[in-house]
């Protein structure tokens, strides 16, 4: 069989997978949740036309979907990749998006819809009590400072770019400065539309066939200003989470809304290309099917026999358990799903048996977005992975390279400078969404934690969520991404984890099954738990040998995240505490 059409089988034989998976597996679980369209819901009962809005299940889809895949299903497969092979990445991705990433996000939202759109940790505190939802609000916000956190610093990467020569173009080419000037112009696109939505109002074919086609001239227009925007790490740290506490701050109408229809539009383009690529490419597969630490399975001291300094990532993620799965996070599983379920998309479900192809499927779709990223990065040889300099690339521009090759089989070479642009930016782009929505959310979280409700109070509110993840950026090695992502990863399926028990002592309390959400819950909580216990020993033991700082001279990740990976340890075990006090008590109550 020809090498090249290794790569196409490998996706159809995922396509198949993940379309049975729906089609079987979907429908058991949904008929566990006895789905029920005389039901009234939340959209239907309270409809505003604000928040509670009815919607379509095609467009719900869309707009759902663009706000669950961000850069998790697209950096933590090409990070994974690079340490442990495709193999064991791929195994994960598709069991874990069919068996527990696509149950979770369904059955958090069909609990949001059945008790009044309310969040998981409102939720919470109306069946578990005030203590089991302040220690889940705190785990929620400290879980939210990691997302942006990770995500700011990988995004500022895209933007760092070293001009080089491009084969078979006389020109020197800066593309992170390139991806810098589009987005910038991208961002100012969608608060235009914004303002014409508003106050022009005019019909959303109009409004689809003028602004999709100028996001698109956005990126040509950024392969023109690849100079204008050039600055160090540090100075895009600040200039995004300014964006971050701005944006989050802005009605959604203005920034929000026009940015998520657009991003949409860019993440099928995305998509597309990355399936045609694969498809009709003619690629061959030149990464490894086991990495160089596929091996290292059940060595709990490894980490500490590594060595601690000039390695491309943290030695202690070097172990294939449990860092494949927190590392590949989204991907398979997130806990952020369940944020988006319950704060947005359960207000705009018509009826009960659109949560199926909204949440199952929306997930489904996000485990292949995670196939596409593991392909660009499958499709590359060792050096292609290293900067001119020598250093590993960062994973946003790993998948910008890989897209940019997908798309210049189609497109020819001179069109390199434009693909290359456009896949940086794609990548970007999905970043942006959760950066603001992730600030705004903690924002909520404080005001309703503090009961602080108004503008100065709210401002005050995302000025910690923003200005946290700032302090750690300012001071950590820029290179620091992977042990921030790790923390990152672990917190966010933790938190899964966490909302998968809920779901199921629901089901218990209700006498219904609850195996399919028992295991999962079960499975998750014990590998993130793992983690954090390393995260927090190997974090303690830097603290107490004094290595505060890395070779490099920035503050040593590790050490903040042994107190973060503490705390967030303290308020789960609290959680999981409260959670089965409260199951005694039913039980004890005579049942009627």
């Amino acid at each position: 069989m020809p090498a090249a059409l290794h790569l196409p089988l490998i996706a159809l034989g995922v396509l198949a997978l993940l379309t049975l998976g729906y089609l079987l597996y979907g429908t058991f679980i949904a008929r566990q949740y006895r789905l029920d369209d005389s039901r009234t819901t939340p959209a239907v009962l309270r409809n505003d036309g604000e928040d509670f809005i009815p919607t379509r299940p095609f467009y719900l889809l869309g707009q759902h979907f663009s706000a669950i895949a961000a850069a998790g299903p697209v950096a933590g497969p090409i990070m994974a990749c690079t340490l442990f092979g495709w193999g064991p990445c791929l195994i994960w991705i598709v069991l874990g998006v069919v068996l527990i990433g696509a149950v979770h996000d369904f059955s958090a939202l069909v609990a949001s819809v059945r008790h009044g759109a309310h969040s998981i940790a409102e939720i919470a505190k109306d069946t578990l009590g005030r203590r089991a939802w302040l220690s889940l609000v705190c785990f929620i916000w400290l879980a939210l400072l990691y997302v942006i956190t990770a995500f700011t610093q990988i995004t500022a990467a895209t933007f760092i770019g070293v001009s080089e020569e491009l084969a078979g173009l006389n020109v020197t080419f800066n593309k992170g400065g390139a991806v810098a000037a589009a987005s910038t112009l991208y961002l100012a696109l969608a608060l235009l539309m914004g303002i014409v939505q508003r106050f022009l109002r005019p019909p959303m074919w109009l409004a689809t066939i003028i602004f999709v086609p100028a996001t698109l001239g956005c990126i040509w227009a950024g392969t023109r200003l690849d100079e204008l925007l050039v600055f160090g790490p540090r100075s895009w740290y600040v200039a995004i989470l300014i964006y971050c506490l701005v944006a989050s701050m802005l009605p959604i109408w203005l920034l929000q809304q026009p940015r998520g229809y657009l991003g949409g539009f860019l993440l099928y383009f995305a998509i597309a290309i990355g399936a045609l690529g694969i498809l009709f490419g003619g690629f061959t597969i030149k990464q490894p099917m086991f990495g160089p630490q596929a091996a290292t399975i059940l060595d709990p001291l490894a980490f500490l026999r590594a060595p601690a300094e000039g390695t491309a990532a943290p030695p202690f993620t070097n172990l294939l358990f449990p860092f494949l799965f927190v590392t590949i996070a989204c991907g398979a599983c997130s806990g952020f799903h369940g944020l988006i379920c319950g704060g947005t998309t359960s207000k705009q479900i018509a009826k009960e048996s659109h949560c199926k192809p909204i949440a199952f499927g929306a997930m489904l779709l996000e485990g292949f977005v995670a196939v596409i990223a593991l392909a660009t990065v499958m499709i590359v040889g060792g050096e292609a992975l290293l900067t001119p300099a020598g250093q590993p690339k960062s994973p946003g521009a790993i998948y910008g390279d890989g897209l940019a090759l997908f798309l210049t089989k189609f497109l020819g070479p001179d069109a390199f400078l434009f693909c290359a642009t456009f896949g940086a930016m794609a990548f970007s782009t999905f970043v942006f969404d959760t950066l603001d929505v992730s600030t705004r959310l903690g924002r909520y979280l404080l005001q309703e934690l503090f009961r602080a409700p108004g503008r100065s109070a709210g401002f005050l509110a995302a000025a910690a969520t923003a200005g946290v993840p700032l302090l750690m950026l300012l001071f950590a090695d820029p290179s620091a991404y992977r042990t921030f992502w790790t923390l990152f990863g672990t917190s966010n399926q933790l938190l899964a984890a966490l909302t998968l028990l809920s779901v199921t002592l629901y089901l218990r309390r209700n006498g219904k099954r609850y195996w399919y959400t028992l295991w999962p819950t079960a499975f998750v909580g014990a590998i993130t738990v793992w983690a954090l216990l390393i995260q927090f020993f190997v974090g303690a033991r830097d603290s107490y040998n004094g290595a505060w700082r890395t070779a490099a001279g920035g503050l040593n990740p590790t050490v903040p995240n042994a107190a973060v990976s503490l705390a967030l340890l303290a308020l789960a075990g609290v959680f999981v505490v409260e959670a089965l006090r409260s199951v005694r008590v039913s039980d004890r109550v005579p049942k009627t």
